[in-house]
């Protein structure tokens, strides 16, 4: 993830988020600080930082005319000591420049008709006692009679509009058809002469900024470490000292992939931001990434909590086991064709439960495959069938060992599997965060615990020799011990030491055990529910009878009725105790905190 943080005044808070929020990508988090006359001057300084740059990355005069100028004058400028102020002025001056010359181009435009004239000569003619009177009216609203009855002289005809001038004594009660117009200021080639410098001073102008381009990277150094200034004024500000304004602090969180397409948008909206990576103090939401079986699973690690942000993700770890788990509990291959067939059903349908269908399909799956493996559909028996082939009974998990029916020994082996695979991770990730000096207790009860489990599998696998195992669990114990009781707090006195090693250690025997034991579950919800589902069965047979009539309904009644009912509470006990053995078991022995923010950015439903 990557942070970002933003100021800006509360009024501009609710168009800025509104901008966010199209581009679907930001977590957001906002709070509101009040403004003083410090932190305010502190922020029309990072303001102008930032129009500053933001302007200089515009400056490009390659594709005007008079680019070689420009450039051959701005190798003869300097880059300012204040360029955000220079920069200020010459932007100011340039504006008034460009109207300067628009208005001059209008006024050309006007003065065009009348040609060229000497200024001096007309004022020969006032002198003279005559007053000029000058006209434009469209061709069709001029009339040739007017020459005849006025001293009229037609300066330009277009065959649009006609331009005239008539002379009048001074103090005459002088009347024409038409109203006059101002006379012209001066001719269209004074007018010329006037953008000409005009223009030359804009290539000055032009020039020089694009000269304080190269004080871009200063800029940006300096407007970073003005907004860091001021988020640590605000961060020590009294927040009870009210002010006139309010100012906006807004935090947000993207992931790092969206960096370039955010800095373009946040670039154009130009708003004042700190971009920089997140870390843990942050506490930025998480974003899990998960390959698409992973992803099914998502919500079931939301229903804990997400994971800190330098905290493994279980997910990956919670979908397989969570998946057998639950086939196990329901142990039923005919109720996982149900529940294929209910995930199919559900796809494309709107509403809580249809956003599962993918998960609810994949369940089904599981439990059809586990439910043959266990000899179990729909309540019958399938490995005591005499239609079931023999090579298919070869597969499924019959028998006892040692006198304990052997799904009961496979459930406690696969809880002493998950339980010792959580001790590991639990090993690893209190390394990677927090050191292997804090971790020596963890690793030592990993090692003992984890590494008899190995030692005994193989002394019943392998039959290793007695003096071998003898020396491996001394060495095992000894290094334990080691972690556990001496080393478990770097730095602490021995004797703390040893007492907290012996709590742990009570707490470890007392815990393990019964974390072990609760995985009989697994065992006992599929017997019992295929137990259930076999009583159902009997039950419809005894009302069909020997010689079935109308008895035929009533059967399929309670078949339907007994395995819907049956098929609901297995889905709850499959549900619930899964979850609580992940919970429980496997989050307490891996150390999974799950206090996380999820990831939810700020965007259009």
């Amino acid at each position: 993830m990557t942070k970002y943080s933003f100021i800006l005044l509360s009024e501009m808070t609710d168009t800025f988020l509104n901008q966010i929020q199209e581009l679907g990508v930001m977590d957001i988090t906002r709070s509101v600080k009040p403004i003083d006359a410090d932190s305010s001057a502190m922020l029309e300084k990072a303001a102008e930082l930032k129009q500053t740059v933001t302007f200089l990355k515009t400056v490009d005069y390659s594709g005007e005319a008079d680019v070689d100028a420009i450039v051959q004058a701005s190798k003869q400028c300097t880059v300012a000591d204040n360029p955000a102020q220079r920069v200020r002025i010459l932007r100011n001056r340039l504006a008034e420049l460009e109207a300067q010359t628009a208005s001059l181009e209008r006024e050309k435009h006007s003065r065009l008709p009348w040609g060229e004239f000497d200024s001096h000569k007309l004022e020969a003619v006032a002198q003279q006692g005559l007053d000029m009177h000058y006209y434009m009216v469209p061709k069709k609203k001029f009339d040739p009679q007017w020459e005849q009855l006025h001293p009229l002289q037609v300066v330009e005809d277009d065959g649009k509009n006609v331009w005239f001038v008539t002379v009048s004594e001074k103090g005459e009660d002088y009347r024409f058809p038409v109203d006059e117009i101002p006379a012209p200021g001066g001719s269209a080639s004074e007018c010329d002469h006037k953008m000409a410098e005009l223009s030359r001073e804009i290539v000055l102008c032009k020039a020089e900024l694009l000269r304080q381009r190269e004080a871009i990277t200063t800029l940006e150094q300096e407007y970073g470490k003005g907004l860091s200034d001021l988020d640590l004024y605000l961060a020590k500000c009294n927040t009870e000292s009210a002010a006139e304004g309010k100012l906006s602090l807004v935090v947000g969180f993207a992931p790092t992939e969206e960096d370039a397409r955010l800095e373009t948008a946040l670039d154009a909206m130009d708003v004042y931001y700190l971009k920089e990576p997140a870390t843990v103090a942050d506490n930025p939401p998480v974003k899990l990434k998960n390959r698409w079986f992973g992803r099914m699973f998502e919500v079931l690690t939301g229903m804990y909590g997400q994971p800190v942000y330098n905290e493994f993700d279980p997910t990956p770890i919670l979908a397989p086991f969570f998946l057998l788990f639950f086939a196990m509990c329901m142990g039923d291959a005919g109720y996982g064709i149900i529940l294929y067939i209910i995930g199919c059903f559900l796809k494309g349908k709107d509403g809580g439960l249809a956003k599962s269908w993918r998960l609810i399909k994949v369940l089904g799956v599981g439990t059809f495959v586990v439910g043959i493996l266990l000899g179990t559909f729909f309540g019958i028996d399938l490995y005591n069938a005499s239609w079931v082939p023999e090579w298919l009974k070869r597969c499924m998990i019959k028998g006892t060992v040692a006198g304990f029916d052997v799904q009961m020994i496979l459930a406690l082996g696969i809880g002493v599997f998950h339980i010792c695979l959580a001790m590991v991770i639990k090993a690893i990730n209190n390394t990677r965060r927090f050191g292997f000096k804090e971790s020596t207790s963890v690793w030592g009860w990993t090692l003992l615990i984890v590494g008899g489990v190995i030692v005994a599998a193989a002394t019943m696998l392998l039959h290793l020799p007695m003096n071998v195992v003898k020396w491996v669990v001394i060495a095992l114990a000894a290094v334990s011990a080691l972690g556990i009781f001496i080393f478990n707090k770097v730095g602490r006195n021995p004797l703390l030491n040893i007492g907290a090693g012996l709590w742990d250690t009570y707490q470890m025997v007392s815990g393990l055990l019964g974390d072990v034991l609760s995985y009989i579950r697994l065992f006992a919800l599929g017997l019992a529910g295929g137990m259930l589902g076999a009583a159902f069965n009997n039950l419809a047979m005894m009302i069909l009878g020997s010689h079935p009539t109308y008895e035929w309904v009533f059967f399929i009644i309670v078949l339907v009725i007994g395995h819907g009912l049956n098929l609901a509470m297995s889905c709850l006990g499959a549900f619930v105790h899964p979850l609580r053995l992940t919970f429980v078991e496997f989050f307490k022995n891996s150390g999974y905190e799950g206090k996380g923010v999820a990831y939810h950015p700020l965007k259009n439903n």
